[in-house]
């Protein structure tokens, strides 16, 4: 696909051409396969810890939009994959340098070239977004998409780190709860049933 015709695509909103750009959903669910996923999500209440070193060490680290590090010691340092539902500023892209990029967000128009022609690209099927939104009762995070996601997966284990629930706000921005789209009661409550059903999934506290 050229530059125009991606432009053309995603303002008109056809999703095919775009989701011809993406890997199948199999071969990404694939390559968890065995592996041992770290998922860091942008809680306040991680910068107060010392998880970064556990974070690291697992097969896979994965994390969310611009994926503030405040500190090795609290985060980590290795970003293997990004997910996406943002546009995703230079200098952010050039100090995490994931490997794989994953598009999550259902608002294709933010989708940028650079993005949806790297390497490995992975575009989130409209038809999971609406179906976790129709189970959650609210527009999901980000997060939550990856976890179901990611639980459909042969992976050996998901570690959650940094999610509270916007209990702590986020570090990647100010909003309160009441001023975001999604229903963190509701989130809270999916992941704990996935946990009490999966017992490869834990949350780091």
């Amino acid at each position: 696909m050229t530059r125009l015709g991606f432009l053309l695509a995603r303002t008109l909103r056809r999703e095919a051409p775009l989701a011809a750009l993406s890997v199948p959903q199999a071969a990404l669910l694939a390559d968890l396969a065995g592996r041992s996923v770290a998922l860091v999500g942008n809680a306040r209440s991680l910068a107060g810890t010392r998880h970064g070193a556990a974070i690291d060490g697992h097969d896979l680290v994965v994390r969310i939009n611009r994926a503030p590090m405040p500190a090795a010691q609290s985060h980590g340092t290795r970003t293997d994959w990004l997910a996406l539902a943002t546009a995703l500023p230079a200098a952010d892209r050039a100090r995490l340098h994931p490997g794989r990029y994953l598009w999550m967000s259902h608002k294709r128009k933010r989708l940028d070239w650079e993005t949806a022609t790297s390497p490995g690209f992975y575009l989130h099927p409209l038809a999971d977004y609406a179906g976790l939104k129709a189970r959650l009762g609210a527009q999901p995070t980000t997060g939550a998409m990856l976890i179901e996601l990611f639980a459909r997966s042969d992976l050996s284990r998901l570690s959650l780190f940094g999610f509270d629930f916007f209990a702590s706000l986020s570090l990647s921005g100010r909003r309160t709860a009441e001023q975001v789209p999604h229903d963190f009661s509701a989130e809270a409550q999916f992941v704990a049933d996935l946990m009490a059903r999966d017992s490869r999934i834990s949350r780091v506290i």
